[in-house]
């Protein structure tokens, strides 16, 4: 469906640029509110404050999937909230089923903070399966990704210019992210927990409520 983004700018675009249209997986457009709006007035108009970038690479993913447990919500009394690794792990006698719903639950944290790729090789059967299910784009994993700490933040301990590249580019993949922040300076302090909005191939994944 033909969607139009605005909000406050978008990365790396011309000055007062704040809007992309997206149709069938691509943007067609980025500019201003008006222009954008007047060469599709029929799009759908999704309005959110803050960044409009592209959508982040989470280059830990292996290891956030692979060797660490998300909890389910209602096993928070006892096991917490952040994932666990280590004998925390092991002490859970994990099978296949519980990797699977791990992963699940590991991916819908990925894609609130601003996540459209992950980077790694999976070699765990269940984990494999929902990575190809939840439809996020798997990339060869880089040289020096094993060396980075895991981290549900694809932003950590990297400059946002790094993570985040150039700006969203006509005919190139509908794979955005929306931060509620003014700038990457800001966005270097809060990190991608201040994504409100991540769209995967066009398709509305998050929002904030």
């Amino acid at each position: 469906m033909l969607t139009i983004h605005a909000a406050d700018a978008v990365l790396g675009a011309p000055q007062g640029a704040d809007s992309v249209a997206v149709d069938g997986g691509f943007v067609v457009s980025v500019g201003t509110y008006g222009e954008v709006t007047g060469a599709f007035p029929q799009a759908r108009v999704r309005r959110w404050s803050g960044l409009i970038t592209p959508g982040l690479v989470n280059v830990s993913a292996s290891a956030l999937l692979e060797a660490a447990y998300h909890p389910d919500p209602r096993e928070a009394d006892e096991l917490g909230t952040v994932p666990l690794t280590g004998d925390a792990v092991a002490a859970l006698g994990m099978d296949d089923a519980r990797w699977g719903a791990s992963a699940r639950r590991g991916l819908q944290r990925m894609l609130r903070n601003g996540t459209t790729a992950v980077a790694g090789t999976f070699t765990r059967p269940a984990v494999r399966t929902a990575v190809m299910r939840s439809g996020l784009r798997v990339h060869a994993p880089a040289d020096g990704d094993a060396d980075r700490p895991a981290s549900l933040d694809p932003l950590a301990g990297k400059e946002p210019a790094d993570a985040l590249g150039g700006p969203p580019v006509i005919g190139g993949a509908a794979d955005l992210a929306v931060f509620d922040v003014r700038d990457t300076a800001e966005l270097a302090t809060v990190g991608a927990g201040s994504c409100v909005a991540t769209v995967l191939g066009g398709r509305l994944v998050f929002r904030s409520s």
